[in-house]
C-alpha cells in the first residue's frame, strides 16, 4: 500500500502553482496597477510597465553640473498595523515619503520611484491597494512610478503579510547641493510638522498601544489605530518651491533616531542645535505613548519625531521669507531654536 502511494506521488506532474506561486494572480495585479502608474507619469518617462528595465530621460536644461541622488527605504513594522487593521492603501505613501524626503534633504528633486512588494501568497486586491498608495505618494512627491517587482514567496511570510522596499532617484545641480557646510552659529532652526509617527518607532509603539488600537480617543480625534496609521507627510513640493526663493543651509528628515541622531548629521563641526521645549505643537499621540510607557524625554526624542518631520536651518534674515513661501501650501513653520557654537562634537541640546 505504501509503495503504491509513493509511486502515485512520484508520477504527479509538478507545477509552479502546486508550489504555491500563482502566476495568473501576478498577471492580474499588473493589469490592475497600470492605471495607478499611469497617473504618476511625468515628462521623461519612456514606455510603460512591463519591460525588464524602466527608462527615464531627465531634462538637464538649466543644470550646470547635474548630480544623481538616490535613496532606498522601507516601511518597517508599521506594516503590522496595516495587517491588523486591514487597511493597505496608505502604507505606500509611507514608502515613497521615506525615500523622497531623504532626497529632498540634499536639495534634490525626485524623478522616479520603484517598489519591491514581497508576500507569501499574492492577493491582487491587497497588492493593488498598496500600489495605489505608492502612486498617491508619487503624485505628492511629483515623481513617476516607473517600475517595480512583485515576489510571491510561499512559506517565507506568514499568511496575509507582506514586506515593502522602495527606491527613489532624483537630481540636483552640484552648486545647489545642501550639505550643511554653510551652517554657522546664530542661524535659526525651523521645523515643519509631522502627521504623526511617520514610519519610525513602531516596534515600541505597537508594544505599548496594541491593546488599544480600536479605542476611540476624543483627544486624537480618531481611534488609536487610525492615528498610528496616519501616512507620512511628504514635503517635496512645498520645500522645492521654497528653495527657489530662500537659501536653506541644511535639512534633516526626522526618521529613526529622532532629533538626537538626525539633526547632528547635517551640522558642521563645533556647532550644536539648541532646541526649545514647547516651541511647537506636539501631537497627542506622543503624550499617550510617553504616559503609557513611562518614557524619559531622552528616549522619546531618540525614538520618535515628536511632531516635527523636517528640520530646516536658515539665516535669521530668511525666516520670514520661509514662512511666506510656505503659506500657499498651508504648512505651519515652527521656530525651534538656534545654532550655537560648542567645543564638543555636534549635538542636540533641549533647552527651556
Amino acid at each position: 500500500m505504501t509503495e503504491n502511494n509513493t509511486t502515485e506521488n512520484t508520477n504527479q506532474i509538478a507545477t509552479y502553482a502546486s508550489a504555491g506561486v500563482d502566476i495568473e494572480a501576478g498577471n492580474e495585479l499588473v493589469r490592475r496597477i497600470k492605471p495607478h502608474a499611469k497617473r504618476t507619469k511625468i515628462p521623461g518617462v519612456l514606455g510603460g510597465l512591463g519591460g525588464f528595465g524602466a527608462l527615464f530621460q531627465p531634462n538637464l536644461s538649466g543644470l550646470q553640473e547635474p548630480v544623481i541622488v538616490s535613496a532606498t527605504d522601507g516601511v518597517g513594522t508599521k506594516l503590522k498595523l496595516a495587517f491588523t487593521l486591514g487597511k493597505h492603501d496608505t502604507v505606500g505613501i509611507d514608502l515613497v515619503a521615506m525615500c523622497a524626503n531623504d532626497l529632498l534633504c540634499g536639495g534634490a528633486k525626485p524623478l522616479f520611484f520603484l517598489d519591491y512588494f514581497a508576500t507569501g501568497k499574492l492577493s491582487p486586491d491587497v497588492a493593488e491597494q498598496v500600489v495605489k498608495g505608492i502612486a498617491d505618494g508619487c503624485v505628492q512627491a511629483g515623481c513617476a512610478l516607473i517600475g517595480g517587482e512583485t515576489a510571491e514567496l510561499p512559506g517565507f511570510y506568514s499568511d496575509g503579510e507582506y514586506d515593502l522596499a522602495g527606491f527613489c532617484v532624483g537630481i540636483v545641480d552640484k552648486a545647489k547641493i545642501i550639505d550643511g557646510s554653510k551652517v554657522q552659529a546664530g542661524d535659526v532652526i525651523l521645523g515643519l510638522p509631522s502627521s504623526g509617527l511617520h514610519s519610525n518607532g513602531y516596534s515600541l509603539a505597537r508594544k505599548l498601544l496594541d491593546a488599544q488600537l480600536s479605542t476611540r480617543s476624543d483627544e486624537l480625534g480618531a481611534t488609536v489605530g487610525e492615528s498610528l496609521l496616519a501616512p507620512t507627510q511628504i514635503y517635496v513640493k512645498p520645500v522645492l518651491a521654497l528653495l527657489e526663493k530662500v537659501q536653506v543651509k541644511a535639512m534633516a528628515h526626522i526618521t529613526g533616531g529622532g532629533f538626537y541622531e538626525n539633526i547632528p548629521r547635517v551640522l558642521p563641526p563645533n556647532t550644536k542645535a539648541a532646541i526649545r521645549r514647547g516651541s511647537w505643537l506636539q501631537l497627542p499621540i506622543f503624550s499617550m505613548l510617553q504616559q503609557t510607557g513611562n518614557m524619559t524625554e531622552r528616549e522619546m526624542f531618540t525614538t520618535f519625531n515628536m511632531g516635527i518631520g523636517l528640520v530646516l536651518v536658515v539665516s535669521p534674515d530668511d525666516e520670514t521669507a520661509v514662512r511666506e513661501a510656505l503659506i500657499e501650501y498651508s504648512m505651519s513653520v515652527y521656530h525651534l531654536g538656534e545654532i550655537a557654537a560648542t567645543p564638543e562634537d555636534s549635538h542636540v541640546e533641549l533647552i527651556d
